[in-house]
Parts: C-alpha cells; structure tokens; sequence
C-alpha cells in the first residue's frame, strides 16, 4: 500500500483520554430512555429536584457500569456472581473509567479506627518515631543510645585531651550460680589476675595477694583489662579498640572507663540507660491495633472501664471548698472532704479554685490521695470492695463509667512507646493535634541532615495528606477523633482528600453533595479541592444542589422536570450561563426569576424561653445561651465551630434526659432553666428510619395498616380467609418465605462487599402468588408498593384514613418516593423527612420542641421551599424548631439565629452573634453575616 493511501483503514482511533462518557437509553429506575454525554477530564455537575433521576443516572448507572466491568476482571470466584448481578437497564455505554464513588457514608463503625489510621497518616507517623525518633529515659530525661566500641572512643576524645591516662575495666560478673570463689578463678584462668578498686584506684592481683572472697566488696572492685595513655595516632586507637572489645565482651555487653585521679564512665551495647533496659523501636511498637503496641491495661482503647471523671466532678467550673467533688456531698463521705482541706491547708493547696483551673499536680493529689486524705480513686476501690452491700453497689454504679487509662493516660500505646520522641513530642501528644496544627508541626520539624535522609520519603507523604485534608476544610479535627464520631460530610471530604493523595488519573470520580455540612465560607476550597482533582487528569462527576458547586462546573446536566414518575428527562445539558437562560426550575432559580421570599416580618414568639447555662462539652468555652421558644431557630457557624456539640450532645440531651429517655452521655452543662415551658422532644436527625430492608414509608407513617385493611376487606380475601396479617411482609403468613419477604437475598462474598439478589422465588415482590392474586380496584398488594406517594394518594383518593397520612409526605417534596422503597435505600435527607411528615400527621396538642440537623441535605432550591412551608406549619402550630443548618435560604427565612464560632475546633465554641437575620448581617467577624447581607 502506497505512503499516501488514506483508505479508512488508515484512519487513527481517538486516544481513550478524549473520547467522552457516552450513555444511550439509560433507564434504570425513573430515567426515560435518556441520553447523555459527559466529556472527559472535566467537572461535570449533575442537579435537578429532589428524586428526579440524578442519583439513578449517576450512582446506579455511570458508577455501577465502572463498577461491574471492574468486578468483571477479576477471579473466576468473583465472576460466578456476576451472571446474577444486574447489569444497569440501558442500551449501549462508552468511555467508562475506572469508577470511584465518594458517597456521604460514615467511614466505620470500627471503635479503633481514627481519623489519622482512616488518612493513613498515623501509619507513616509510626514509621517516622521508628526511624528517627529518640528514646529518652523517663528518669534522667536523657536520650537512651546504644555504645559501641567507635562512639566510646568519639566520646573519650571528645570529652579528654591528649595524654589522659585511663583503666579499661569491666563489672565482676554476677555469681548467683557460682560462688564469688569460683568467679574469680575463673578470671585468674582468662588471664584477668588483677582487679581495680574504683575509689581509691588500688590495684588487688589476685595471683600475689591472699584474697578472702567472704571479705570482698565486689561492688567496689571491677576487672582490669588495660592501662592506656589516649593519644590520636593509629596504633593507640587500635589498641583502645581492642581493649574495649574486650571489655565488652567479658562484660555481657557493659564495660566503664576510669580517668586516672576522674570519674567513671559506663557504656553499654544494650539499650538502657538508668538502670531500665528499653525496646528499640520498631514501627509495630506505635500500633494501638496490634497486641504488641497497644496498653496493656486498655488493649489499644484509650479508656478503661471504672470511674467517670465527668459524673464525680459533675460542674467543673466549681471550687472544691463548694462541692465540686459530688460523691464527698453527702453526710455520709463529707469527712474525706474535711481530710482533703486538711492536707490543702498543711500543702499550700488552691481549694477556692474552680476544679477545671487546677493544676495537673493538685489534681493528681485530689485523685490518688496524700497524707490522711484517701483521694477518690482509692475511695472508690473501697466501696467496690464492700459491693456485698447493696447501698455500695448502687453508690457505685451511678459514678461508674468508661476514664482515661492510668497506664498510656489515654494515648493506647505501650509505655516504651511514649519514651520514643521527635522534636519533644511522643506519637500520642502528636496524634493529639488537630489536623492544622500538625500540619504546623510537620511543616517546622527541625531534623539533622541524617534525619532528614531517612526520613524524607515519610515526611513527603504525611505533609501531603495533611494539606488535602487542610483545603477541604478540616483542619479542626483531631487526629486521634473517632471515625464512627464524623458526619457524612466529613467523612466524604475525608475520602476526597485520601483520592487527591493517592494521585490517581484517568479515573472517574462519582461524589453525591460534597459541599453537605459545608459552611459557604468553605465551598470555595472544596471546589478547589475538586478543581485539582480534575486537572491531575480525571473526569469528576457530582451529583449538587449547590448554587457556587454548579457555577466552578464546565459541564452541567438538569434531570426533571419534576421528581419520580414525572421526572428522569435531560430538560438541559450545557454550560452555567446557557443554564440560566434555559426555562429550567434550576435554571430559573439560578438567574432569581424565582426566589424564596425572606419573611415580611419575624415572629415574637411566645415570650419563654429555654436557657442552657455553662456548656462545656468538646470545645465549648462555658456557654450561656437562650433558646426564645415558639419561633424557627437557626443555629449557624463554620464546620467544627461547635453546633452539633451545643445542640444535639448537650441542650437535646439534658432535655431528652429530663423528659427521662436519653440513655447516651450528655454534654457537660451546669443547667438548662424554663424546662416546663415545653411538653415534649422530637430529634429529627439523618440517622434511617430503619435499619431492616422491610423498613419502608409506608410502614414508618402507618398508612400501611389502612392499606392492609383495605385488602383484607374485599371479597376475595373474605373467601380465602386473609387478614390483614397476610398482607404483611414482616410476619409470616402471605409473605414470601425464601426471602422472608425482603424480595432480595444476600450474597456473602469471601474478600468482596457482599451482593443482593432479587430473589428468585418471588422474583422481587415479596408476597406469595396466592396473595398477589387479591386485587383492590385492579392492584395487587405488590402494585401498591411500586406506587410513588403522589400515585397513591390518587389511587387511595376516597379513603381519608390512608391519605391524610400520605398527604404530609407529599407536603414535604416526596411525592416522588415509592410507598415500598426500602428504608436503606432513602438518602439521609429522605429519611428526615419521612420524620418530618410523621410529626406533621400528629394532631396540634402539646407543645413540642423539634430539633433537625441540616435537613436541606440533598434538596433543590424547590423542595426546600416546601420544607419551609413545614417548618413553618409546625412554629404556628405553637412548636418550637431548632435548626443546624449552612443553607442561606433556611438561615434568611428564621426568626432567630445563634451563630458560633468564629472558626472550627479550639478557634471555635464561642457565641459570634445572636437576633434576627438582619442583626446577624450587621455583625463583623460573623462569617454567616458576611455571607447573609448578600442574601438579604
């Protein structure tokens, strides 16, 4: 073929990095036959109502074909599943990457697990202390090194000049076997005849002199091997180098050099240092998951089950003159109290002090005892002695609990694992740290040049991984935090930083709301953080609701035009500005053709209020806050200021607690005033509404027992007998037995995710044929299920038992959920408000104080008009709401706000600003003013 032929056959395919996403015919659950092309290497925005499609497209199509066809490469184990695993539900499908999906999940629910092994940080910290980490001696606070015959000879002329005359000795071995008699024939037998006394340098020849062992203090006396003058030349260095191996070897690894008329100085091969012989260290030393690092006393845990420091001293703030120490109030243990100021007052010791000003010594006094006070520990092992009694055992249950280990005081590592330091600080003191400040840390290490060899590589990937977690806005968590003690998006954004520090490309990365829990000072960052992970060279697809999340997108595709069955078209795909042009509900939110109103005016409520008083739980700084009851109130702040902690652990707590039904840790508080102003608490949080796959809305509102009902009273049932019990999937009796009426079954795979499967004998619905059979209005029970809310409450149209519960579920912007969607399955912001419609349904009565934490999660600017239409309904209904939330649209509609901060962690914990939205626009160095006064 000629050099210029250009038949097709020449013709180059595109090289896979240009070609785009292409997905044609795509129609798993709601989506209608769509079509969509996402271009590679670039950020990709997917938006659209609540329930339109966009996690279907996204999550259960683009993602779960990357997905499969990675599962598809591996063992034939694996692939004898695959025939059975449901391929998505379209026609044709091209340019699949490798598939990530970084979803809003709690990372693990493993107690062991933190923030610093989840990031892998802590793993390269444990190599770090190992290689370069110096072990210092807890008595002398000197470093512990090993001797050899080359440092001994560097320190010799270091610390001697030339000329310096010197014994080489080593130590009488020990003669616990032998007597002293035999030792020293022994050495007479080696050629050691003479022995040196270390004081007044005399010299005792055990071949000349008459020596009675019984009369010779051996500890005084040591062997001599040589006598040297130190000099620099070749010859002497040699035979000091001999000498000292010598004395090395005789001595079992010890041997001392003495300065003529000077001291002595002791060397060793082994590692100790003040008569304690220490482990070197090795990276497994600094594991808390490995038996052989982790205390002893509390296998890795940190906390050891026995006294509660929070319950014993229950008001920190309190002087221990004004009974601070709770089990020392009574009559009966009041004297251990007049021993403590007893001691107090012979010691010079502070008892007018508020507990938690203390210093760590007069803590350890009040704790472990001095003189004639017991201290509470031992106070409390002698009540625990005396637990035949009935009266002890209940005394000491209600202070029991789970304090920091005495042993590794909380850091989980053996102790020889806290002597090993760098720059001054042990694994644990650095584990400690927040993210920020052991970026710091890392960033000013001070390391000598060998130091900095060894540990170069290490010091690289821990400065690395410490930045990305830094710019996606979590400097304020600690290392050593608990993963299964992170929110959604904090473990998303956790996972997001781990993808950017391994440095993958040409994959295609899926993320479902990034920006949840994201105060809007934060987004930029995060938009950054997805930005790079784009430029590296990877296709980022995200599925966002986020006005500044969809304006950084170079691409955006709009599912609706509306949610469920009337949803799951492509109404736009294009870029930001054509999207403001387009007629889209997005598009006219957008460009503000359609807004959500700020209220004309703000509710006075009903004139009480809720006062919580000295809250100091995490980084809270002793906070006095009033809750005006009877109004929407918003509690706002940067990610970590301390709103969870304020709301849900203390003020929800101590309430929930009063009204006798909290069995958790509450909060450290002092108080909270105006209790009998309300009459009952609901938390309305993302946690599902069900664990159990047969968990549904249906069941969870009870507009499932009016349906049942409904087939169990026509006439075919009335024949076969049915009751409303055979219309049920949780009991047997109608239900499917192979599944247990689940309609799936699960799969364990050895090394995999486990994998569900319909199931084969009902194909999917739960019931037995026989029961299907029975119709109402031409549905069977399974129809009824399929049916979204909206569909059912058309259906269900004349039975008002049914539907007024359904209503309140469309009321809330889900319409578009199937009655029998598994509760697993409903995202977190589903879930709330599945709970938000159930508290709708209740009739008007007491009155109610509602807390909710962020339940914007997953809405569109649409549903979130409705959700405050609800809110709304329940404030004038005489509730009270209170609101965690980052969302302008909520924060703008409240009528009070409480606003914490000014930053997250230990910058965090303080009130910035309290009134109404337009007091918190006016407030400098508010961050939600800043942004508010834009909205407003």
């Amino acid at each position: 073929m000629s050099q210029t032929d250009t038949s097709p056959q020449k013709k180059q395919k595109k090289p896979t990095e240009d070609r785009p996403i292409i997905v044609k015919g795509a129609r798993v659950h709601n989506l209608k036959d769509i079509d969509v092309t996402i271009p590679r290497n670039q950020m990709t925005v997917i938006t659209g109502v609540s329930g339109s499609g966009k996690s279907s497209l996204a999550f259960d199509t683009i993602y779960a074909e990357g997905q499969r066809r990675y599962v598809e490469s591996l063992s034939s184990y694996a692939r004898q599943f695959l025939e059975r695993m449901d391929k998505p539900d379209v026609d044709y499908m091209q340019g699949i990457s490798p598939a990530m999906a970084i979803q809003q999940k709690t990372t693990s629910s493993n107690p062991r697990s933190t923030v610093g092994t989840t990031t892998e940080i802590y793993d390269y910290m444990r190599l770090l202390f190992a290689r370069i980490g110096h072990t210092i001696s807890p008595k002398s606070g000197r470093e512990v090194k090993k001797d050899s015959t080359k440092t001994a000879i560097e320190e010799l002329h270091q610390q001697f000049e030339d000329g310096t005359k010197f014994y080489v000795l080593f130590s009488i071995p020990e003669h616990e076997e032998k007597g002293l008699e035999d030792e020293l024939r022994v050495l007479k037998e080696k050629g050691y005849p003479r022995l040196l006394h270390i004081e007044d340098e005399s010299i005792l020849d055990l071949t000349a002199d008459e020596v009675d062992p019984d009369d010779l203090d051996a500890d005084n006396y040591r062997v001599l091997v040589d006598r040297l003058i130190l000099k620099s030349d070749e010859d002497t260095r040699s035979r000091i180098a001999g000498s000292l191996e010598t004395a090395f070897h005789e001595g079992r690894g010890r041997c001392s050099v003495k300065i003529r008329d000077g001291d002595e100085l002791n060397f060793s091969e082994r590692f100790e240092m003040d008569g304690m012989e220490f482990q070197e260290p090795t990276p497994q030393m600094f594991s808390f998951n490995n038996p052989y690092g982790a205390c002893d006393t509390c296998e890795g845990f940190g906390k050891v089950s026995g006294i509660d420091e929070d319950l014993v001293i229950p008001d920190p703030t309190k002087t221990i003159r004004d009974s601070a120490i709770a089990p020392f109030n009574g009559e009966k243990f009041s004297e251990n109290l007049r021993d403590f100021i007893k001691v107090a007052a012979r010691n010079s010791l502070p008892i007018d002090t508020p507990y938690q000003d203390l210093s760590d010594e007069v803590k350890e006094i009040l704790w472990e005892g001095k003189g004639d006070y017991i201290g509470i520990r031992p106070f409390f092992e002698d009540v625990k002695s005396q637990s035949y009694k009935v009266h002890m055992r209940v005394f000491y249950s209600r202070y029991r609990g789970y304090s920091r280990c005495p042993d590794c005081k909380g850091y989980r590592v053996r102790k020889d694992g806290l002597y090993v330091k760098v720059n001054d600080k042990h694994i644990g003191q650095v584990a400690e740290m927040t993210i920020g400040h052991a970026r710091e840390f890392f960033e000013e290490l001070e390391l000598s040049d060998f130091e900095k060899e060894v540990a170069e590589q290490i010091l690289y990937e821990i400065r690395k991984r410490l930045k990305y977690l830094d710019e996606v806005g979590l400097e304020y968590l600690t290392l050593n935090r608990k993963a299964k003690t992170l929110s959604g998006g904090e473990s998303q954004r956790i996972s997001l930083a781990n993808s950017l520090g391994s440095s993958l490309i040409g994959s295609l990365y899926v993320l479902d709301e990034p920006t949840i829990g994201l105060h809007p000072r934060d987004n930029d960052r995060l938009i950054n953080i997805l930005k790079s992970l784009r430029d590296i060279g990877n296709t980022v697809l995200v599925v966002e609701h986020d006005p500044e999340m969809i304006k950084a997108a170079d691409n955006v595709i709009d599912i609706g035009p509306f949610a469920g069955v009337h949803g799951g078209e492509v109404v736009f795909s294009g870029d930001y500005d054509k999207l403001l042009e387009s007629k889209t509900l997005t598009g006219k939110y957008l460009s503000e053709e359609k807004k959500i109103p700020v209220p004309e005016k703000r509710r006075d409520g009903s004139g009480k209020s809720l006062v919580l008083k000295g809250a100091m739980e995490n980084n809270l700084k002793d906070l006095d806050v009033e809750f005006p009851l009877g109004k929407l109130i918003c509690v706002t702040g940067v990610s970590g200021s301390g709103k969870s902690t304020m709301v849900h652990d203390t003020l929800y707590a101590a309430v929930e607690n009063e009204f006798g039904t909290y069995k958790d840790n509450i909060g450290k508080h002092r108080k909270v005033e105006g209790l009998h102003n309300i009459d009952s608490v609901e938390m309305v949080d993302q946690s599902p509404i069900g664990r159990s796959s047969r968990s549904n809305p249906a069941t969870y509102t009870k507009a499932f027992d009016g349906i049942r009902d409904l087939f169990a009273n026509t006439r075919q049932s009335k024949i076969m007998g049915y009751e409303p019990g055979h219309f049920s999937f949780n009991v047997p009796g109608g239900r499917c037995e192979t599944c247990q009426g689940e309609g799936i079954q699960k799969i364990e795979m050895q090394f995999m995710a486990d994998i569900e499967l319909t199931c084969e004998e009902c194909g999917g619905k739960r019931y037995r044929k026989d029961v299907l059979q029975v119709k109402y209005r031409g549905k069977n029970i399974h129809d009824v299920l399929e049916m979204s809310v909206s569909e059912a409450i058309e259906f269900f149209v004349d039975e008002e038992r049914i539907t007024t519960k359904l209503q309140t579920l469309e009321d809330v912007g889900l319409g578009y959920v199937k009655l029998g969607q598994s509760a697993p399955t409903l995202s977190g912001g589903e879930a709330q408000r599945v709970k938000l419609a159930k508290f709708l349904s209740k009739s008007v009565g007491n009155h109610t104080l509602y807390f909710f934490d962020e339940p914007t999660t997953g809405l569109h600017f649409e549903d979130i008009a409705k959700l405050l239409d609800s809110f709304n309904e329940l404030v004038n209904n005489g509730h009270t709401v209170i609101i965690i939330e980052h969302n302008l649209d909520v924060i703008k509609c409240a009528d009070h706000i409480i606003d914490i901060g000014p930053e997250g962690g230990f910058a965090g914990g303080q009130i910035v600003a309290t009134g109404t939205p337009e007091e918190i626009a006016a407030t400098e160095g508010s961050h939600t003013g800043r942004y508010l006064k834009e909205e407003l």
